[in-house]
């Protein structure tokens, strides 16, 4: 009985921690999300903006090459690596397990969902003619550099340089969660899942526009 009793506390234990897991990872989420949306109602009010004004479309030439490098480039493999490798430390999903095998199958998936995030962004880009690229910004304070990197995430440029809604990247990030949510995860995974996991990764890409904002001068 009281073994019985013991594995009930753990069970409840694990559960509240679950739980208290999922909570802090909404409020993050939230008030990343609340953020961009601040940083991009303050972008839109200056008109124009040092960015807008600066602003030049890249070519057709030089967009491909961005996309091929984003999706099979250098730095895709570090990044398919870090996430895979980060994946199997936290045994997850779970049934894979924390093995060279396991490690092999987070790696396939992880570059699966990577070349259906890309070309979708790619794809939306070209039809509507915007951009989703990474850029910058212009103006040098703290405020308007964070804001950038946010809102970058959730925008997207027009061809005059315009900031508008980044449909691409959005639709691209929760399509390639979802896939692979229903598609090659394990049978209890579903699309609430990859709807969850593309909000994270939508996270994630704000916490890696920072880095590229404050971290490389290109």
């Amino acid at each position: 009985m009281f073994t019985k009793l013991s594995n009930q506390c753990s069970l409840s234990e694990s559960a509240l921690a679950i739980k208290s897991k999922r909570l802090f990872m909404k409020k993050l989420i939230f008030i990343l999300m609340l953020t961009s949306v601040s940083s991009f109602a303050v972008s839109a009010q200056t008109t124009p903006s040092s960015n807008q004004a600066s602003y030049v479309r890249p070519t057709a030439e030089k967009r491909f090459k961005r996309f091929v490098n984003d999706t099979v480039g250098p730095f895709a493999w570090v990044g398919v690596a870090a996430s895979s490798g980060i994946s199997t430390i936290r045994n997850e999903p779970e049934e894979w397990e924390r093995s060279s095998k396991g490690f092999g199958k987070r790696f396939a998936s992880s570059f699966g969902k990577n070349v259906i995030r890309n070309t979708a962004i790619y794809g939306i880009d070209e039809a509507l003619k915007i951009d989703s690229h990474f850029y910058r910004s212009k103006k040098r304070d703290l405020g308007s550099r964070v804001g950038n990197a946010i809102a970058s995430t959730f925008t997207a440029r027009t061809a005059s340089g315009k900031r508008t809604v980044g449909v691409s990247r959005i639709v691209g990030t929760y399509t390639a969660n979802i896939i692979a949510a229903e598609a090659w995860y394990p049978p209890r995974y579903n699309w609430k899942d990859g709807m969850k996991s593309g909000t994270i990764s939508l996270g994630i890409n704000s916490l890696f526009n920072l880095v590229k904002e404050f971290a490389f001068k290109k």
